[in-house]
């Protein structure tokens, strides 16, 4: 468990040996803090640093100071610097200074040598901490989803934080930060260990490797001492000159050749220019790597969409009632409204912000590892979703976006909550906004084994009512509980989904695989047992989806609560989804997604 690790310049985190993250995680994870609470003192110290410069750039104006603030010279708490330099302490606290960036130095080389991880064929495993040591380990077969984030000051440093979602309370692995080349490399390699798909590849390798002819083996399959061939990979066997230039385990040196053609040394200012126009070209190149999917997968959410389909949202509501309590308030002289609504249309703009540019450069698309989602614009983030991890899915329409005809896509996936942090949340929305025929295309992406039956009901779905479609029809008395919406409410099953559609000024239509389903249940409360009334639930993984039939015929939600159990039973003992990469896939597999 506490074996060696790998020396520095591998290309294949995925072999089963344990690596190090790039670097500079340390600063990036705690560095920043430091930074922040450095200012803060700064700060604090403001005067004593004014009086500083003004005594070297302007020394006339140093005795109005000098009188103002001379009862403070005794006071450490006020002019903790002033007492330093009154009492003689000058060294000495230059030597605390010292010595505390000393230690912040060695704790950061500390974190970084003892925070390891390794990925194995039934495991991703991370060991951490410098006085209290702990060591995670999160099943392949548990794996929900990979996030590669890219926050901004991480992409200076090309580094990438590579989150692992695994089923369970608190149970994701975070790998922050690794270079952001490994960072997809090794997402590559978790999901095809994930999917058993490697243990087959390996298996098909063994004949092509015994095809040596009298002691020379082929160059196709010739691989570098200590590298485990993986297809798909940088040391994949066939292209060398790839696994040459890759970067280093560390992330350092990425691309940036060290020594020359003719085995000189390169300048530094030569390698220095290298990484710079290095790091350009990543800031400039495109979210998702064109040989991913084809480039036509790339959607491109029209700006104008993005800032109409936002400020027509919910937050328009609250950002009028806020902004008519401020007036109102400061019109009638209760300015106690400035300190109390003022900072909430702070935070709702920056939410509204926050929205806008989450929004921009929004990819779908689906791959051979999973549907894969990115967004952002200066700090990206994209996740692959595998198939068989989506539980469950919801397109809704806000009735202010009816006349556009916008639907936003939200899903159910295990180890992703509603209530979690905003971050996780952004990742259940597969897509922000987008037209009727978008959520056709996100819809099949998602359910790629029922997609042509899904299909057919998609539109009956979306805007219809009563028995179109062949959804199941609500009772007219269903209306004393639901005046407004009781002639959308209905569900249809299909190819092991069940599809419920229901709402007025929200519309929604939501989808739940059978075979992902958790249970299923009928309540009947008292005013529905005198209308002949029941409501029907289909329980899922926790998150902002909610399979819910609110009213029907209590003989119809009996019967429907026989059948959907019945073949949420036979669904799962089929189900082989988990298993993607079992089975070969088509060649014309990868389905995209483009929004004009």
């Amino acid at each position: 468990m506490s074996g060696p690790v790998r020396p520095q310049g591998v290309v294949n985190l995925a072999d089963g040996e344990w690596h190090r993250l790039h670097p500079a995680s340390p600063l990036l994870r705690g560095g920043l803090v430091f930074i922040a609470v450095i200012g803060f003192i700064i700060a604090n110290l403001r005067e004593r640093v004014i009086e500083i410069f003004l005594a070297i750039f302007a020394p006339e104006s140093t005795a109005p100071i000098d009188a103002e603030y001379g009862e403070w010279q005794q006071d450490w708490a006020n002019d903790p610097v002033g007492g330093i330099v009154v009492n003689g302490l000058v060294g000495w606290a230059l030597l605390a200074l010292a010595a505390v960036i000393i230690a912040v130095v060695i704790g950061f080389w500390l974190s970084w040598r003892m925070h390891t991880f390794r990925v194995t064929p039934e495991a991703v495993e991370v060991r951490s901490g410098i006085l209290f040591r702990s060591h995670r380990s999160a099943r392949l077969d548990r794996i929900q989803g990979i996030n590669v984030n890219r926050p901004l000051f991480a992409r200076l440093f090309g580094t990438a934080k590579l989150e692992i979602s695994v089923a369970g309370q608190s149970a994701n692995v975070q790998l922050a930060y690794l270079g952001s080349a490994l960072a997809d490399a090794l997402r590559a390699d978790v999901l095809r260990l994930a999917s058993g798909a490697r243990a087959e590849r390996a298996q098909g390798a063994v004949a092509p490797a015994a095809g040596a002819v009298d002691g020379r083996a082929d160059a196709s399959s010739v691989v570098a001492p200590g590298v485990v061939a993986v297809p798909g990979t940088a040391q994949e066997p066939g292209a060398p000159a790839a696994a040459a230039d890759a970067p280093a385990a560390d992330g350092t040196g990425a691309g940036v050749p060290a020594v020359g053609a003719a085995g000189q040394r390169t300048p530094v200012s030569a390698r220095a220019g290298a990484l710079v126009t290095q790091r350009v070209d990543e800031f400039l190149a495109p979210e998702l790597d064109p040989d991913l999917a084809p480039p036509e997968s790339v959607v491109h959410l029209p700006l104008g969409r993005v800032i109409g389909s936002t400020l027509l949202g919910g937050s328009t509501i609250w950002a009028i009632i806020l902004v008519a309590i401020i007036v109102v308030g400061v019109t009638t002289g209760q300015m106690w409204v400035l300190f109390s609504f003022v900072p909430a249309a702070i935070g709702l703009v920056s939410y509204t912000w926050s929205r806008i540019t989450k929004s921009l450069r929004y990819s779908i698309a689906g791959t051979p590892d999973g549907v894969r989602i990115g967004h952002g614009l200066l700090s990206t983030g994209n996740q692959t979703i595998p198939p068989g991890r989506v539980h469950a899915v919801e397109a809704t329409q806000w009735v202010f976006w009816r006349p556009f005809g916008w639907w936003s896509v939200r899903i159910n996936v295990a180890g992703q909550s509603v209530s979690a942090s905003g971050e996780a949340a952004q990742r259940t929305i597969v897509l922000p906004v987008g037209t009727a025929a978008d959520v056709h295309r996100v819809l099949a992406l998602l359910l790629p084994d029922a997609a042509a039956e899904v299909e057919a009901l998609v539109d009956a779905g979306l805007v219809g009512r009563g028995d179109a479609g062949g959804f199941s029809v609500t009772p007219k008395r269903a209306a004393w509980l639901r005046p407004f919406s009781w002639k959308r409410i209905g569900l249809a099953e299909t190819a092991g989904v069940a599809v419920i559609r229901r709402g007025a000024l929200i519309r929604s239509l939501s989808l739940v695989p059978l075979a992902r389903m958790q249970s299923v249940a009928v309540s009947v409360g008292p005013i529905e047992r005198a209308l002949d009334l029941a409501t029907l639930r289909l329980h899922t993984v926790t998150g902002p989806v909610s399979a819910l039939l609110p009213v029907a015929d209590r003989t119809v939600a009996a019967a429907l609560f026989e059948r959907l159990a019945h073949e949420a039973i036979e669904r799962a003992a089929i189900d082989t989804s988990h298993h993607w990469g079992a089975v070969p896939a088509p060649a014309n597999e990868t389905e995209s997604l483009h929004v004009d």
